[in-house]
């Protein structure tokens, strides 16, 4: 099939080159010129494992390409992608949805034969109807459907989720668009993924209503984490204890500073927002939004404490700054909370970050970037470890000792056991363990 992708951030870039791989003609567009300059060189504007590889073995193969004019590519195509950015609005917390919009209106006029438009992006309840209303607006003559089908790929993973998804959300009331749409899935359907069909409206929410269940999670073990602190228990064993059960899972039940990213924080509250516009106020959703917020805040306090609150003039080496591993995202990433906290209290920031550093940059100011771990925790008093990528799950313990004058360890992943760091002479501080 011919497809069109409208926007090559993370979405569109990442599910471009899968559809390509599944064997379709694929052209990303995108209105920035330098952006399609470098992928057509073969540089990636983001870090995704295995993204790059995909990429040029597609180009090679003649299945996708990139332009910024998406004017013939439009007219071609019998499937368009509308996956731009969908940011929180400022000033109310709305998604901002003038990037989808656009899209809508400006490829308009391009369609010829009938085409099913996409969106991809995150969209609240009712985009897909406005959507339609725009492109039959300005082009009365169009042959064509609007769908829903929200993507669920997690960072660092998103290869392996687009070619073996949970699920396939499909949102439609146009019988010729699903079966356009069964055809552009073939390869997963054939191996049995499941297709859920619904109306496009509850195909908008239910990528919305997943992400939120998912932040309910993940604040839900940070509170009990909290509790164990103060009761003794254990947050690790509790999260298998109640992960085994199948009506609960296991997984997003990892006690630590809160969670970022571009999904979770700006879709729970523009969930949280369109409850308020329908008037079915989400209780729970806004809680968690609180719950969040106040957390990341509370990280700083927790590092101070371990310091005997007197970190004014000392270092704090910071070990992860993107908001999980394997990416290069900073979005609403705990280290934007805590470093310029720590800073305000009168610390010093030395950081590493295997991948987030050039982003970094444009976060904080007054921060020593370092070239790896060990020259990171050199001289400073207290490491702390934010993120858990690889590169510090197995850390020589030994000459951490060594370089950490504070001997203090602060671990906000709860990736190494007390006895284990106390062993080389350091104090330890995990998160809704005993003793730290």
């Amino acid at each position: 099939m011919r497809v069109v992708m409208i926007g090559t951030g993370y979405v569109g870039l990442v599910s471009g080159a899968c559809f390509a791989d599944f064997g379709h003609d694929v052209i990303c567009i995108d209105k920035d010129e330098t952006k399609i300059e470098k992928l057509k060189s073969g540089i990636m504007p983001i870090f995704e494992p295995g993204l790059e590889g995909l990429v040029e073995s597609n180009v090679k193969a003649g299945r996708l390409s990139f332009d910024c004019d998406p004017t013939e590519a439009v007219g071609n195509a019998d499937v368009v992608f509308i996956a731009v950015g969908t940011p929180t609005r400022r000033g109310d917390g709305h998604a901002d949805l003038s990037y989808v919009y656009q899209a809508a209106e400006e490829l308009a006029p391009m369609i010829r034969d009938y085409t099913v438009i996409v969106n991809k992006s995150t969209v609240p309840v009712g985009t897909g109807d406005e959507v339609e209303s725009i492109i039959r607006k300005a082009n009365p003559a169009a042959n064509f459907d609007v769908a829903s089908n929200p993507e669920f790929l997690r960072e660092g993973a998103a290869i392996n989720d687009f070619k073996r998804p949970d699920r396939i959300v499909l949102g439609s009331e146009s019988e010729r668009a699903v079966e356009q749409m069964r055809v552009l899935y073939r390869p997963l359907y054939l191996n049995e993924t499941p297709m859920v069909i619904t109306g496009r409206r509850t195909a908008e929410l239910t990528k919305y209503a997943a992400n939120a269940f998912l932040a309910v999670k993940i604040s839900f073990i940070n509170e009990i984490a909290d509790l164990c602190e103060q009761v003794g228990a254990n947050v690790q064993e509790i999260s298998r204890g109640i992960g085994l059960d199948n009506r609960i899972g296991s997984k997003f039940l990892n006690a630590g500073p809160g969670y970022g990213g571009s999904c979770f924080p700006k879709d729970t509250l523009a969930l949280s927002k369109t409850g308020e516009d329908f008037d079915v106020p989400l209780s729970i959703v806004n809680a968690v939004i609180k719950s969040n917020d106040d957390r990341k805040k509370s990280m700083a306090m927790r590092i101070a404490e371990t310091c005997n609150q007197d970190i004014k003039g000392k270092t704090i080496s910071i070990l992860g700054l993107t908001f999980k591993p394997n990416t290069d995202d900073m979005r609403y990433s705990a280290s934007i909370d805590i470093i310029p906290e720590l800073q305000k209290m009168g610390a010093n920031i030395k950081a590493f970050d295997p991948e987030g550093m050039k982003e970094a940059r444009n976060e904080f100011q007054d921060v020593e970037y370092c070239t790896d771990a060990y020259e990171c925790l050199d001289n400073s008093y207290a490491g702390v470890i934010l993120t858990e990528w690889n590169q510090f799950r197995a850390l020589d313990l030994g000459r951490v000792s060594q370089l950490i004058k504070g001997k203090i360890l602060v671990d906000l992943r709860n990736i190494y056991s007390r006895d284990e760091v106390a062993s080389h002479g350091l104090e330890y501080y995990s998160i809704g363990r005993p003793n730290g």
